[in-house]
């Protein structure tokens, strides 16, 4: 009979490294010799502290203290287990849990949060009264998951967890090597699991999100999708975008254990879209992102921007560096602002941003992307290979799209839903509101001025894209005399929309940085 279903412990599979070699790390330390600590721990049989422990009958408190807060989510294993759920196999978590009342005990349940999703069934040890290895325990199992034992194939860390499974009739695979045990679960399952490129999650589907709407002031609100637990991870987006250009990176990063918060910057989608000029002033939209923050009962955030959103993360860590917990941009370095020179002489001197004088005049680049948002999307949202949107001499031919086909083809960077959903979000409130983001260069050069000196030493991440011919790596060289810790990632042919290009790279990058940048306590959510 063909297997159909798939059992993963928790500790020491899907969650390293094992609370239980806790123990043997301490010995270790100790100078205790091999098992001591284990053997005694596991001593008195049912009725011994481990079993009761398993079994709920006493507290996590009571026997362990920082051990489970190292854990983390084993990456490759989570990825074999989606991989066989999409394969139609019955998944499941089969773990020895505790009631855990520890000063960790958020660790766990972060944890927890995080995984359960991902499978059809969690069985924990201390909810049903019985634990591995107890022959009742198996069965409990087989009953849950309506299989037969010879459907099963079962991964756990512990030799003796494994026996009683094996005696009944289920495939067994001992996890000490995670990398052998997934190389063993290929061969038994018939299919590839390992893939040497960086995992792709699915985007995320927009009816599928948790969406708030946070008042910032009367008549103004900001809107934005959540998903996720754990350190809160706001998501900036540049022009002409929306919370949605970020949905390649919204699973990926819930999934590595983080709340994601992907913002609908002011002006765009489903937040306040005033028409006043000086409402989208850099000053007035990093003070409102506190807001934002205040009204979440956020003290502190990641914050991550793209474009005019790489401009705002990078003043919200020099102006609210007490808010930011790290900071990181694609594409957009950190340009401090120089008293000497007028920014819009800098542009004028700068062919490649000519485009950005012609946004300054209200009315006439509003005229000319409304027209027909298929067409503006199609345009815009292309591969770097593939774009043929020009930025300089705009003046003088009159208009961003005066060179562009009037039906252009898809990118293969994005699908034809995928611009229906920028279309639909533009009907609503137009282009005035991200274009006026172009339009306080000025206001914006003031504000900066004030930040003269400052450098910038909270956590930081530049992620630079080999063929953005406008916002160009070599733009950034000089960023580690303003932002000394900085670190960098770099995506090699990759244009400008970085998330929608390279997701899977830029997604390794950003979890790899946050992993050892970001985290930081569980904040809950207000939704």
């Amino acid at each position: 009979m063909a297997l159909r279903a798939a059992v993963f412990g928790l500790d020491g599979v899907l969650a390293v490294p094992s609370v239980f070699g806790h123990l043997g790390r301490a010995e270790k330390e100790l100078s205790l010799p091999g098992g001591f600590l284990n053997e005694a721990f596991k001593k008195g049989g049912p009725d011994g502290p481990s079993a009761r422990l398993m079994r709920g009958e006493i507290m996590f408190s009571q026997i362990f203290g920082k051990a489970v807060s190292a854990r983390k989510i084993s990456h490759p294993m989570l990825q074999a287990a989606l991989a066989l759920k999409k394969k139609g196999y019955t998944t499941c978590i089969l773990t020895n849990n505790w009631l855990d009342d520890s000063t960790h005990r958020a660790c766990l349940a972060q944890l927890l949060c995080a995984l359960r999703p991902h499978f059809d069934f969690l069985i924990e040890s201390c909810r049903i009264g019985m634990a591995k290895p107890e022959p009742e325990i198996y069965t409990f199992v087989l009953d849950t998951l309506k299989a037969s034992p010879n459907e099963v194939v079962f991964l756990d860390d512990i030799g003796a967890h494994l026996k009683p499974a094996r005696d009944l009739g289920m495939v067994t695979i001992l996890v000490h090597d995670p990398s052998r045990a997934l190389r063993e679960l290929e061969t038994v399952a018939g299919m590839q699991l390992l893939t040497p490129a960086a995992p792709q999650s699915a985007p995320c589907d927009p009816g599928d999100m948790s969406h708030g709407y946070v008042p910032i002031k009367p008549g103004l609100h900001l809107h934005f999708v959540e998903q996720g637990s754990g350190p809160a991870v706001c998501l900036c987006h540049g022009f002409p975008e929306s919370w949605f250009s970020w949905r390649h990176q919204i699973p990926a990063l819930a999934h590595a254990g983080f709340r994601v918060l992907a913002v609908d910057m002011k002006g765009y989608g489903e937040s306040s879209a005033p028409p006043e000029i000086e409402e989208y002033s850099m000053e007035i939209l990093c003070k409102e992102m506190v807001t934002f923050l205040d009204n979440l009962g956020i003290p502190q955030a990641v914050f991550i921007g793209h474009d005019w959103g790489g401009m705002l993360v990078w003043n919200m860590a020099l102006f609210y560096p007490e808010r930011v917990r790290a900071v990181a941009s694609l594409n957009t370095p950190f340009m401090p602002a120089n008293p000497e020179v007028s920014p819009l002489e800098m542009i004028k001197a700068n062919p490649v941003f000519d485009y950005q004088l012609y946004f300054q005049k209200p009315g006439v680049a509003e005229a000319e992307l409304e027209q027909n948002l298929n067409r503006t999307f199609r345009s815009f949202f292309r591969a770097n290979d593939e774009t043929f949107l020009s930025t300089s001499k705009i003046c003088e031919i009159g208009g961003l799209l005066v060179r562009t086909p009037e039906e252009p083809s898809l990118s293969r960077i994005v699908t034809e839903g995928d611009i229906q959903f920028y279309t639909q979000q533009f009907r609503k409130s137009g282009f005035r509101g991200p274009l006026n983001w172009y339009r306080n260069i000025e206001r914006n050069w003031q504000w900066g001025c004030r930040g003269l000196g400052r450098k910038i030493l909270i956590p930081a991440l530049m992620v630079t894209a080999e063929k953005d011919f406008v916002l160009t790596p070599d733009m950034s060289k000089h960023m580690e005399s303003w932002i000394p810790h900085l670190k960098r990632g770099h995506i090699k042919d990759c244009g400008h929309w970085t998330q929608m290009e390279k997701p899977s790279e830029l997604n390794h990058i950003l979890i790899e940085w946050l992993e050892t940048d970001a985290k930081d306590p569980l904040v809950a959510s207000k939704l």
